[in-house]
């Protein structure tokens, strides 16, 4: 089962929901099954075929496949890695029909330990190789920080082991769970190591362990934003722009912002025609309604706490501290198609258990929440209105 394809390429056909696909796809379903049970011409006979189907309904979707038994060939549908796209592999595979001869699998399935063994430019990465220890941070202490040791590490080819140390995690840990249980992961040699060595078939137990500690902390708890106290500032940019944020500050004091461990981040640009990088009346307006459109559906008391707005550079960001990943990527998904030909949108979702050290991590990652760097540039000309 260690085919997959790369979902780029172009298709005529009509397939514009799941069951469009689903639909296509039965009528061919036994040839496919016989190229899949032959074993050749796999990439013509099947891959140039369903790769773009697929494409057809999102960008990012690959595919696996491979015989499950001797009568029964496995579709596994991946978003390799991609959190925004898992909620959208798990509705297509659920509205899968039920055929005989298919098992159809939304996201790369974890695999015992046993049968995995991975090999990347003469390198080998299994249980003979690999080991890890996680580090306890007393900043963060609820965060999963792993160091993955491997035999043959060294600063030539810390790539490559990096690289097939994480195909190797994806494979045994599942992609869901490689995805969603650790914070932070380092790759090092054993000469670097601080801690004891664990073998690696140690860890899928000691990620459960640490999974359950974590909600059994924070079930239930959220915060009621309705009368939190917010934060307006207000910048001028080295290029003479003006930036403007709205942040929650009893959010960022909040003594269980680990329980809302999913940051989503929304982009819009826009052309407000103003000199200074704002929007001008108009595109405020239509600003403000997708704003009021996402507060109205992600609420706080649902798990989605609205962290705040920056707006600069012909530019709105928008932020959220989230429970989870799955609603989030739905609705912002569906507002983007509402707004389709009227203004751009762009969203990502990715772990991150502290808000605060998300913001403050700002300058130096371009992907976190970008209000922070109105709060810390020293070169910043800062007025702050509460």
């Amino acid at each position: 089962m260690g085919f997959f394809s790369n979902l780029f390429s172009k298709s005529e056909a009509e397939i514009r929901s799941n069951e469009d696909f689903w639909k296509w796809f039965q009528k061919h379903e036994r040839s496919f099954f016989e190229v899949v049970q032959r074993g050749d011409n796999i990439e013509k006979g099947f891959f140039d075929k369903v790769s773009p189907k697929l494409e057809k309904l999102r960008t990012g979707y690959y595919c696996l496949t491979g015989m499950s038994d001797d009568q029964t060939a496995e579709l596994i549908i991946s978003a390799e890695g991609m959190v925004k796209n898992f909620h959208f592999v798990e509705e297509l595979i659920q509205a899968a029909p039920n055929l005989k001869n298919w098992k159809f699998t939304a996201l790369k399935p974890a695999v015992d330990i046993s049968k995995v063994g991975v090999e990347m430019q003469g390198y080998r990465f299994d249980t003979d190789h690999l080991y890890f220890y996680a580090n306890n941070l007393s900043s963060y202490p609820d965060e999963i920080d792993i160091v993955v040791v491997h035999n043959d590490w060294t600063e030539e080819n810390k790539s490559t082991i990096t690289n097939g140390t994480y195909i190797f995690l994806d494979n045994y840990l599942g992609e869901l769970n490689f995805a969603t249980m650790i914070d932070n992961l380092t790759v090092i040699g054993s000469k670097e190591a601080s801690q004891e060595l664990v073998p690696i078939a140690k860890l899928q137990d000691f990620l459960t362990w640490r999974q359950s500690e974590f909600v059994e902390k924070y079930e239930g708890k959220r915060a009621n934003i309705d009368e939190d106290n917010y934060a307006l500032l207000e910048a001028e940019l080295g290029n003479g722009n003006v930036s403007l944020a709205v942040i929650n500050t009893d959010l960022l004091q909040w003594d269980s912002k680990a329980s809302h461990p999913w940051l989503l981040t929304i982009e819009i640009p826009y052309d407000g025609n103003n000199t200074n990088g704002m929007p001008d009346n108009k595109t405020y307006q239509l600003l403000d309604e997708i704003e009021d459109r996402l507060v109205s559906i992600l609420k706080d008391e649902d798990g989605y706490l609205n962290i705040g707005r920056q707006t600069s550079n012909n530019i709105r960001e928008i932020f959220y501290a989230c429970k989870d990943f799955r609603k989030p990527s739905q609705v912002v998904s569906e507002i983007q198609k509402r707004y389709t030909g009227v203004i751009e949108m762009n969203y990502d979702i990715y772990k991150d258990r502290a808000i605060s050290n998300c913001l403050t991590s700002t300058i130096q990652q371009a992907s976190s929440v970008g209000i922070c760097v109105n709060l810390c540039a020293k070169n910043l000309n800062i007025e702050e209105h509460l």
